[in-house]
């Protein structure tokens, strides 16, 4: 069976690291906010190219706990990409503010040509979603809330290492926030997640919140969060970030044989945003017709494939209270028909791909 992903074998590539890392953590005997948390914030800030870095319990707390600290609240409105994971529209909502779909362009990011005619009165943020594994137009989406005095939130939970225009994604806005689940490019072995931001006194408040809004032991500033990454995660994360330069050219170079190799007429393979560069988080093809036959076929072939995603947030039970329907919003609801992605994973080998391949070409209706 070739899985859609096989964390197993990003595992084994670096096996020691990880274990020699958990052992050191265990024996240290200090498990919540020391010197793993730290070294691995500064690590990964450096990284990204921001001047900090929040360690947090995961990636959905770093978006809700981003808008409540932006002030985003009830009655505001924020732009957010209508074919978005729905975590996104979570960290919206959970602070009772409304998410203002925008449809998704031919890179299956949001259509920034479309967010300023989306703009509301109400309108206070821009939550900018880098899926897949490649940037949005972050000079257009900048632009934009320059010009309406907007904040802006990077999600970059499927972009660990991507850029637009040679700078890294979660440094434009007010806010970068990552998701270090397993199957993210730098993944952790549970949950986890950060924040980076140039901005010393919202970084502070970020430190504050995700201690039970506490800068000081029974001192409660604020009422605040408990979400705080871990020891454990942190030092086996710095392992992972170590390592993840090479993690995602192993990705690009699958990627690069999926694209040469993969002839169907069936198949519409990703496209690259001219100024992006992509980390393959996930090798998403469309099939406007057939796709599930095609899902069924490789299946039978022991090839196992994910839908990212079925449904849209708009039409998700979750959020029927928003009042949207069926048809509001074509395109994203269109791709939810016909997206695909294929196997993608650090350990892939060449014989693996080569299945994969020659089952999709073979692929007939």
């Amino acid at each position: 069976m070739i899985m859609p992903n096989n964390l197993g074998r990003q595992y084994s590539l670096h096996a020691e690291e990880y274990e020699h890392k958990a052992l050191e953590v265990l024996r240290s005997g200090w498990y919540i906010l020391g010197k793993e948390v730290s070294a691995f914030e500064e690590e990964w800030a450096s990284y990204i190219g921001s001047k900090y870095c929040v360690g947090l319990a995961s990636g959905l707390d770093a978006l809700w706990i981003s808008f409540r600290l932006l002030d985003i609240k009830a009655g505001d409105d924020v732009v957010v990409c209508a074919n978005a994971y729905i975590a996104c529209v979570m960290g919206i909502t959970m602070n009772g503010a409304n998410p203002i779909f925008v449809e998704p362009d031919k890179y299956d990011n949001i259509d920034a040509t479309k967010i300023e005619e989306a703009i509301t009165p109400n309108t206070k943020a821009i939550l900018s979603v880098h899926l897949f594994g490649q940037a949005c137009d972050m000079t257009k989406i900048m632009d934009i809330a320059n010009k309406y005095n907007l904040k802006v939130v990077e999600d970059c939970a499927q972009s660990h290492g991507n850029h637009w225009k040679g700078q890294s994604v979660g440094t434009f806005g007010d806010v970068g926030c990552f998701s270090f689940y397993p199957s993210k490019g730098c993944g952790a072995f549970g949950d986890a997640g950060c924040i980076v931001t140039d901005n010393e006194e919202l970084a502070k408040q970020f430190r504050i919140f995700r201690n039970y809004g506490s800068e000081k032991r029974y001192h409660n500033m604020m009422v605040g969060s408990n979400s705080r990454l871990d020891e454990m995660q942190a030092g086996l994360l710095r392992v992972k970030l170590a390592h993840l330069d090479e993690f995602n050219e192993e990705r690009c170079r699958i990627a690069a044989r999926y694209d040469s190799e993969i002839n169907s007429p069936l198949i519409q393979k990703p496209q690259i945003r001219p100024g992006a560069d992509s980390t393959w988080h996930q090798y998403v093809v469309h099939v406007p017709d057939h796709r599930d036959e095609l899902m069924e076929y490789l299946k039978e072939r022991g090839i196992g494939t994910l839908i990212h995603y079925p449904i849209p947030p708009h039409l998700s039970e979750a959020y029927t209270y928003l009042g949207h329907k069926k048809g509001d919003f074509p395109i994203a609801e269109r791709y939810a028909d016909e997206v695909l992605s294929l196997p993608m994973y650090n350990g892939m080998t060449k014989e693996e791909q080569s299945i994969v391949i020659d089952a999709i070409n073979s692929f007939e209706v």
